[in-house]
């Protein structure tokens, strides 16, 4: 497969990229490299994604491990069927035969060995990594840098196919140098305002190209210049659209930006943030005064919350 049919693949799976980004070069280089890749930026930019257009893409089956702190090889790699292996001893006892209990026949495999096993191509995701700890992350050396694991009772279990491996991170922490030496790198940004009318045109294909327009300025200017705690994710971008849609809307107005607004920002916090700093009026008006490709002002530091950010023609 060349770069550019790999290219036409994503674009036939709906994921929207472009040259700036590096996102196809990066991911087609790892897949031919045969190495894992790991992709962190902020959440929501679209990270888990790419393992679920990856699959579509080699039409490969996606294996999903979705981590979280106190995550052990025991739930991510394999346990053992201790019922049956009970139950088998108290067979043994009667027939007086004898058999291996920690055999694969009694083996309860998790989502990194059923990738590991698997006789056919496969895509492993392993989502939000920085939410393990070390040791979990050390674990995980031998399966990313030689495609196999291995279990005390049955000795080393090799990859029948190798799968592709994407692993994504959110930031909360720092990874090790020996996680990152094992993989191909790469950061995703909120898209542009090009890009983010290119994934809403894509995904919502009976908006209007002016309300795409207004949406992803808007979008780009929220992110960029109003101190959120959480600025709104593509998917956030794509209800917000639909939802303009289902209420018959062809352009933005200040009313209704402040009737959907819990659409786009989901803490309290941040809706204050957004009335006391910009306003339904003010981002509308920059969001149609705004360049496409404009880069919006940097992000003031975030103001303490308090009565002031109150608007009084919220609705």
């Amino acid at each position: 497969m060349t770069l550019e049919e790999f290219e036409q693949g994503l674009t036939e799976a709906g994921y929207i990229t472009e040259p700036e980004d590096r996102i196809a070069v990066t991911v087609f280089l790892a897949v031919q490299l045969g190495k894992p890749l790991l992709v962190t930026g902020p959440p929501g930019v679209g990270k888990t994604e790419i393992a679920k257009v990856l699959s579509q893409v080699f039409k490969a089956h996606l294996v999903r491990l979705q981590c979280y702190e106190g995550l052990d090889e025991t739930r991510a790699l394999y346990e053992w069927n201790y019922q049956r292996q009970l139950l088998k001893i108290q067979l043994q006892r009667e027939s007086l035969e004898e058999e291996d209990l920690f055999s694969e026949s009694y083996l309860l495999p998790r989502p990194l060995l059923q990738a590991l096993v698997s006789e056919e191509p496969t895509v492993l995701l392993i989502d939000e990594i920085d939410k393990t700890d070390a040791e979990f992350e050390a674990f995980l050396f031998e399966l990313l840098g030689e495609f196999q694991v291995t279990i005390p009772e049955m000795g080393t279990v090799r990859a029948k196919e190798r799968p592709l491996v994407v692993l994504t991170s959110n930031g909360e922490r720092e990874l090790s140098d020996g996680l990152k030496r094992r993989c191909v790198f790469l950061h995703v940004e909120s898209p542009s305002v090009s890009k983010e009318v290119r994934i809403l045109r894509t995904k919502v294909p009976e908006l209007p190209e002016r309300l795409a327009v207004q949406v992803a300025r808007a979008i780009h200017i929220l992110r960029e210049t109003v101190a959120l705690h959480k600025i709104p994710s593509i998917a956030e971008t794509l209800d917000w659209a639909r939802a303009l849609l289902l209420m018959g809307r062809e352009d933005l107005d200040p009313a209704w930006v402040d009737a959907t607004l819990t659409l786009l920002l989901k803490s309290e916090e941040d809706v204050q943030a957004f009335y006391r700093e910009m306003g339904a009026e003010k981002l509308l008006w920059e969001a149609r005064s705004a360049a496409p490709g404009k880069k919006a002002e940097p992000r003031r530091a975030q103001a303490p919350a308090g009565e002031a950010g109150q608007a009084a023609g919220r609705i």
